[in-house]
């Protein structure tokens, strides 16, 4: 049962998580009992835990309705500049308490839950994650949309509504094994079908010539269905839309072709069509280069493009025209932002629309093309760049690779005429790569086709200009730019950590929700006793909480006084889950070895999922549960150290382990991981970061200074030094008997005695083709760790820079990354206004811009 709430709560009116107030309450209440009447539930008693949050969940989304209608009249008459952000991933997570938050109902949910006798938590553990991401580039939309809503800009999220999101990850026997995830199961309340926008999608067909241009004919049609969610921002009435598109076979799918005979089969072959949105491909940071994501791509790009310009068409702008006939203000009124190169297809897709449909002359249409989009990538690894077979695009979308082929010409005369006799230059430049099967290079695309294009945080933007694209920064390098990522505090504080979240209101105030550069004030009480306990109190709890959930679930013990290592992140050979395996068997076998010497005890907590194609990462994460299977059962081990591999790590789970992480494990090789969220939300939670300088870890030991992280190993420059001198794995091995004793143990079966060769790939992997050089920094690693265990011992020091890091993680919000890209690449002014309730008259808003006018 939720705790009630004390009498200083009560009396405490107004808060973060919002106003309590008998009136709030008691409407609450009614709404609930509404709902609750209308899921045909006459007797309190037969109703079910699900059919409460359902009542919940409506009760909630009243409130978003009237202000989501009354944003979105706002902006059809304001006309203000609209961002769209196409994303193949929307990684949202859970809805119901983000949006409370958001709403400023939290509390007078709470409370209302109480008096009805009902747990929040219970309920609000009923609900599906919205799984429709793979890890940190789907969680980005997801908390860019936040920010974007909080910000008062007129944006739009575009995706795919996926009926089914990410696996859910069973581990059984140690080994990963994907169960089909059917989030809309039981319904999704969150969500609202528009048919009357729907809209359809042309593939294969042939391409005709004519005086009067090119026509795509004979087309296979798929309609676009739109599922609208609401995205509220933070306390200020505005409500953005996300829009997720879902694939519908037309009636007369497969039926048009007369004497087809089979109707029943021509039924059933609706589902080939409607394949398109069935499932997220569940690849992170790799390019699986099949014809039905290739569908999938497409698919949202056309869709979203034709809403686009119906919405730029029948704008109100101030006059009494229905519709705007010239497109010169495109690029004025609208931006789109590319999340990575997979809505790339929008280039020649928008270009097809104004060319072929619009019948605008190719300068003008690439001119307008090129300034209305911007590009964001997410990464280095040559294998995640995205290469579509020139064969296959010929046949799914012809009218497409012909104005590709004509982007290139275009763009290869200008290099020539730069550049003449360079050859070479042409070739690493273009966007066809040839050679034996021809593929077009979609980054190449997206950068030619853009007006700006920008990495994730400073070394990898610098990586991408310097390394990567480094013929295409030559050229245009005010083209390119950095925009660090953030994350939400709404969600990754606020929701996830609301002690800490208090805790911090208390010492500087409310503001610092909105405005999260306010938490350096915290520096004034890095030497206050008394927040310094407060402080590790709050960890402290949060420990335990998760130390009985750990229990319920795993059956294993923890002590919440020990330090809790955590490394939850997608399993990659570049994110070195391996590595930190090496220093759980070191720590394993320095306890065997003298068992009465002072060792710091650990949980050590790692999570995460496996591409179901990607064999060394499932090998990963069969070793990491035999070595916890050896280390949880070791008498002589005891307490000293436990091992837990954290089942289907997802965004509902990540809000229950991050706030009660000590350590943040963030140990990629340099050079090698784009930027990093986990990392932020670690250090705004109050753990400490042991991490190489790759990422935005590198910005996180600048804004917190370097001594305030444990950081080691190798630098990019080193990592380029050993590349070119050339790894030797066996050196390391050679010359640390702690690595070697470790490596030999894996090998020769003594953590997988029934099958003494099972790891025999990881550790042919590890000598001869670590291109991630998991031995090169194990020494470092190893030493760090025991720096880290030594100042855990000094509860007091290790509070006060946990301070400092909260201190400095005030950069991290992704409202600072959104008002970068607002200004910077979207060119819009983020606005101040709160458009007034539904409760009180529509000309009552306060706009704060600078210019007056709505961004």
């Amino acid at each position: 049962m939720s705790r009630p709430l004390s009498d200083q709560e009560r009396r405490k009116q107004i808060s973060i998580r919002g106003i309590v107030g008998a009136e709030n309450v008691a409407e609450l209440k009614r709404g609930f009992n509404r709902h609750l009447h209308f899921t045909l539930v006459k007797d309190r008693n037969v109703a079910t835990p699900r059919d409460y949050y359902f009542a919940l969940a409506h009760t909630v989304r009243d409130h978003l309705v009237g202000r989501w209608i009354r944003t979105q009249q706002y902006y059809y008459e304001k006309d203000p500049k609209r961002i769209y952000y196409l994303s193949l991933e929307f990684y949202m997570g859970r809805t119901l308490q983000n949006t409370m938050i958001n709403l400023g109902l939290q509390n007078a949910c709470d409370e209302a839950v109480y008096q009805l006798g009902l747990d929040m938590e219970e309920l609000e553990e009923i609900e599906e994650d919205a799984g429709l991401g793979n890890g940190g580039l789907g969680r980005l939309a997801a908390c860019f949309l936040d920010s974007m809503a909080t910000l008062g800009l007129a944006a739009y999220g575009y995706g795919i509504r996926y009926e089914y999101g990410i696996f859910n990850q069973k581990i059984r026997d140690g080994w990963q094994v994907e169960e089909a995830d059917d989030w809309l199961r039981h319904g999704n309340p969150w969500e609202k079908a528009r048919p009357e926008y729907m809209l359809p999608v042309h593939f294969y067909g042939r391409v005709e010539h004519s005086d009067t241009g090119a026509k795509w004919i004979d087309t296979q049609v798929v309609l676009a269905l739109p599922y609208d969610t609401p995205v509220p921002g933070y306390m200020n009435n505005t409500v953005n839309t996300m829009r997720l598109w879902s694939a519908r076979a037309p009636n007369d799918f497969n039926l048009r072709d007369f004497n087809v005979g089979d109707y029943i089969q021509a039924v059933l072959d609706r589902n080939l069509a409607e394949n398109i949105s069935r499932v997220l491909y569940p690849n992170d940071n790799f390019f699986e280069g099949k014809e039905l994501r290739l569908k999938q791509e497409y698919f949202v790009v056309a869709a979203t493009l034709q809403d686009i310009i119906r919405r730029f068409k029948a704008s109100k702008f101030g006059s009494t025209d229905t519709v705007r006939t010239v497109f010169d203000s495109f690029p004025d009124q609208v931006a789109i932002q590319l999340n990575d190169t997979h809505p790339a297809m929008a280039i020649p897709e928008l270009m097809r629309i104004f060319v072929d449909i619009e019948k605008l002359p190719w300068d003008k249409a690439w001119d307008l093309t090129r300034r209305t989009f911007a590009y964001t990538n997410h990464t280095v690894l040559p294998e995640a760049l995205e290469r579509w077979p020139v064969d296959l695009v010929e046949k799914l979308l012809p009218r497409h690779l012909q104005i590709i082929y004509e982007i290139n010409q275009r763009h290869l005369d200008h290099i020539a005429s730069l550049f003449p006799d360079d050859v070479e230059r042409l070739r690493r430049m273009s966007l066809i790569e040839e050679g034996g099967n021809k593929r077009i290079n979609m980054a190449h695309l997206c950068i030619v086709g853009s007006h700006a294009v920008n990495g994730v945080a400073k070394i990898h933007s610098e990586i991408v200009k310097t390394q990567v694209f480094e013929d295409f920064a030559e050229l245009e390098p005010e083209k390119f730019q950095n925009k660090t990522n953030g994350i939400t505090p709404r969600r990754w504080l606020l929701l996830c950590n609301p002690g800490l979240a208090e805790l911090i209101a208390e010492k500087i105030g409310e503001d610092y929700v909105r405005d999260l550069s306010q938490l350096t004030k915290l520096h004034e009480f890095v030497d206050d006793d008394l927040f310094i306990r407060e402080v590790a109190k709050v960890k402290q709890e949060n420990k335990v909480k998760f130390a009985l959930y750990l229990e319920k679930e795993y059956k294993v013990k923890i002590n919440p006084s020990s330090m809790f290592d955590v490394h939850v992140k997608r399993i990659h050979e570049y994110k070195r889950q391996l590595m930190n395996c090496l220093h759980i068997i070191t720590m394993y076998n320095r306890i065997r070895r003298d068992p009465v010497k002072l060792f710091v005890p650990r949980t050590v907590i790692i999570g995460g999922k496996a591409a179901p194609g990607y064999h060394m990462a499932k090998m990963i994460i069969k070793l990491i549960n035999a070595v916890a299977q050896v280390v949880n059962n070791d008498p002589m081990v005891g307490s000293k150290l436990k091992v837990i591999f954290l089942e289907n790590y997802r965004v509902s789970l990540a809000e229950k382990v991050i706030p009660a992480t000590d350590l943040s494990e963030q140990i990629s090789t340099a050079g090698t991981e784009a930027s990093g969220t986990g990392n932020m939300k670690f250090m705004l939670n109050g753990a400490l970061t042991i991490g190489t300088m790759d990422g935005a870890n590198v910005e996180m030991a600048e804004e917190a200074g370097e001594e305030n992280l444990f950081i080691f190993g190798m630098r990019v420059e080193d990592v380029t030094e050993l590349d070119k001198k050339g790894y030797d794995a066996q050196l390391y091995y050679d010359r640390l008997p702690e690595l070697k004793q470790a490596v030999d143990q894996i090998k020769s079966g003594f953590f997988s005695p029934n099958e003494p060769n099972l790891f025999d790939d990881v550790i042919n992997m590890l000598f001869h083709h670590d291109r991630f050089k998991v031995f090169a920094d194990y020494e470092a690693y190893v030493k760090c760790q025991e720096k880290v265990s030594e100042l855990y011992l000094n509860s007091k020091a290790w509070t006060k820079m946990v301070i400092r890091n909260i201190a400095a993680a005030g950069k991290f919000s992704s409202d600072r990354t959104i008002k970068e890209y607002a200004r910077d690449i979207w060119h819009v002014e983020p606005s101040d206004l709160k458009i007034p309730p539904p409760n009180e008259p529509r000309d009552a808003a306060q706009d704060k811009t600078p210019n007056g006018t709505a961004a």
